[in-house]
């Protein structure tokens, strides 16, 4: 979120202190700044017109978000603050002064003391967005205080209500508009984000079951409106005083894992249509220069990913905005580093990075694909410096060049009186009079203009090969439903499957990682729940493919669907019947001492660091082979890879 970051990591900084390749070609000139008189134009539907436009619920396939007919859909979208809380945390909570620009939103969205819901969307619809981002705290599902009148005042049928049933009805006003809504948990409690503030985490100011809890219950809340259709995990996981986030520790600070699982309890207790919105951390380390410090983003992603238990539902996401950096806060004054910000950047500086800390996710055919939605950028009417306007103008042309599903912050604010947010594209005063990049000059209208309208993908997006990672790093990694529903096939050992309708394809010689694909047959499995368990080699029917090695191969007519391990040592293969008659022709892989994977390495890496072997697209995995000999610790030494067909 913007501007208070500044102010928040000054004081992360000061405490700390006492502690202690793009889509368009990055020589292209810098475009002209935007024209200040370029009104939005011809991107706008009418609720009629959104609303039969698309079918709920959302799914992804690739790098892309279709609809429930298999077309595009691209998250054109903004976020409508406040239900997040303002107070800025300081001073008295009941003076308006003490929030964010002035707007005391009362815990529910700004605006509904100026505007109409239908003046308020009518808004929405003009500016050309399809979609709204709406974030909520934890506090405010659990605030019984009905709203003060005065905070409805333009909407009097919500008097009465408390935040959560002014949601509610926010909700359905949005989706009977024909607006798709993502339920983003902003913060844990309602106050302003994001520095040190109680918010750092899921976890700071509750438990990860309380928090997980919570998102179950807002997804059933919804689940019979298929237009809400995401659940946004969390925002702007960052360091806390003493402690940094980290992805895939396997300790409570943990994203990648508490992403995991929360995403998994939503669509198998709640709600298994939502998108599963991961976003990459935004800030680990002391921002003082010479210390470790910077927003790993999504990098992270790029060697551990998410492998939910429903494919087609994970998306992932990041913020930029232009006072920010890949290793700078956006702090001003004390507690500034000297690393370069975006808009300190040239044009081709800008892209790169771009590419490397988020926009690699897009690339087809990586255990990492999914679409990227940039969930939050923004800049304010007001800003006057060039470097930042020309900052503006170069994202937004890379939003529009790679096709990048977006939300700008925020949709709507107050003006008036010294209030308001600058950055907002409509603000109302509190005569309900609307001004902004819809009514006059706007310096961020060319640019708003070319991102809405920019030619992007429409219609069918076909099936793609999907790819997924295994990872036993720290526990099960069993990302099948078919055999999460039964019985616990190696008592003792960690566990991992692939998503049902994948088959496992790749080994890590170390590391306990796998890759699974349904690449060059879809899905092999047949209808029968029958598996086998290897433990010895009692299957070896084709010869010695690993001579002095011990072999656990499948069953004839069976394909290796998972494994398991007990430390490092390989215990157990998990086989499982195929549909159809499966070749007998093979090979052995062998990656004790390299990679030994096809060219190109499909899939990407799945195991850094590590050897690791991996079948051909046009195999499956039969058997893997180990050595208990002198110095061995069992690990996986080779694959037995045969023709599917």
């Amino acid at each position: 979120m913007h501007r208070i970051l500044a102010r928040s990591t000054l004081v992360l900084a000061t405490v700390a202190g006492l502690l202690a390749g793009p889509a368009i070609p990055a020589s292209q000139a810098a475009p002209d700044l935007p024209d200040a008189t370029a009104q939005p134009t011809g991107a706008q539907l009418t609720a009629a017109q959104l609303a039969g436009s698309w079918t709920g619920p959302l799914s992804a396939r690739g790098r892309y978000i279709v609809d429930a007919n298999g077309d595009r859909f691209k998250l054109k979208s903004a976020n409508w603050g406040g239900a997040q809380g303002s107070w800025t945390g300081s001073g008295d909570i009941d003076d308006p002064a003490n929030h964010h620009a002035g707007e005391d939103s009362y815990n529910m969205p700004v605006g509904l003391d100026r505007a109409s819901l239908p003046a308020l969307l009518g808004s929405y619809h003009q500016l050309g967005i399809n979609s709204i981002r709406l974030p909520f705290s934890n506090e405010m599902i659990h605030n019984t205080t009905p709203v003060p009148d005065a905070a409805v005042a333009a909407n009097p049928q919500l008097r009465g209500k408390t935040p959560l049933q002014v949601y509610d009805a926010v909700i359905t006003a949005l989706t009977g508009d024909g607006f798709a809504v993502v339920l983003n948990n902003h913060t844990n409690t309602s106050r302003f984000c994001c520095g040190l503030d109680g918010n750092e985490r899921w976890n700071t100011s509750q438990s990860t079951a309380q928090w997980e809890d919570d998102w179950v219950f807002m997804a059933r809340r919804y689940k019979d409106n298929k237009r809400v259709v995401g659940a946004d995990l969390y925002n702007e996981v960052r360091r806390t005083i003493l402690d940094d986030p980290n992805w895939g520790s396997g300790d409570g600070h943990d994203w990648f894992s508490a992403a995991q699982e929360a995403g998994d309890r939503i669509l198998t207790e709640a709600d298994p249509d939502l998108l599963i919105i991961v976003e990459g951390i935004n800030w680990t380390g002391i921002p003082a220069d010479g210390l470790p410090h910077g927003r790993p983003t999504l990098e992270p992603a790029r060697t551990l990913s998410h492998t939910l238990l429903r494919s087609g539902k994970l998306v992932y996401s990041a913020h930029f905005y232009g006072y920010t950096g890949p290793n700078h806060t956006g702090a001003y004054g004390t507690g500034e580093t000297h690393d370069p910000r975006y808009q300190d950047m040239t044009r081709d500086q800008l892209f790169a990075a771009l590419q490397q800390q988020a926009f690699f996710i897009t690339t087809e055919g990586q255990h990492f694909t999914a679409p990227l939605w940039v969930s939050e950028f923004g800049t304010g009417t007001e800003e006057n410096d060039p470097k930042a306007r020309a900052w503006f103008a170069n994202f937004t042309d890379f939003l529009a060049a790679n096709d990048t599903d977006f939300s700008y912050w925020p949709v709507v604010g107050w003006s008036g009186n010294g209030q308001g947010d600058a950055y907002a594209l409509v603000r109302y005063d509190a005569a309900g009079h609307r001004t902004g990049i819809l009514d006059g000059p706007d310096w961020r209208s060319a640019a708003w203009n070319h991102l809405i309208t920019a030619p992007s993908r429409t219609g069918q997006v076909a099936v793609p090969a999907r790819w997924n990672m295994l990872d036993l790093d720290n526990a099960d990694a069993v990302r099948s439903l078919r055999m999460r529903g039964g019985p616990d096939w190696d008592s003792g050992a960690r566990k991992a499957t692939c998503p049902d309708g994948q088959r496992l394809i790749g080994l890590a010689h170390t590391g306990n990682r796998g890759l699974c694909t349904d690449s060059g047959a879809g899905d092999l499995r047949s209808a029968a729940p029958e598996y086998t368990v290897v433990r010895d080699e009692s299957y070896v029917r084709s010869g010695d493919w690993a001579g002095g090695y011990t072999k656990l191969e499948c069953p004839a007519g069976q394909f290796l669907d998972g494994y398991s391990v007990r430390g490092a040592a390989v215990s157990a293969a998990l086989c499982v019947p195929a549909r159809a008659a499966l070749g007998t022709a093979g090979r052995t892989v062998w990656f004790d001492r390299g990679d030994n994977r096809p060219a190109g390495g499909p899939g990407g890496e799945f195991a850094s660091g590590n050897y690791k072997g991996q079948c051909a697209t046009d195999e499956y995995a039969a058997g893997i082979a180990y050595t208990g000999r002198v110095g061995s610790r069992r690990t996986p030494d080779a694959l037995l890879c045969r023709k599917l067909a």
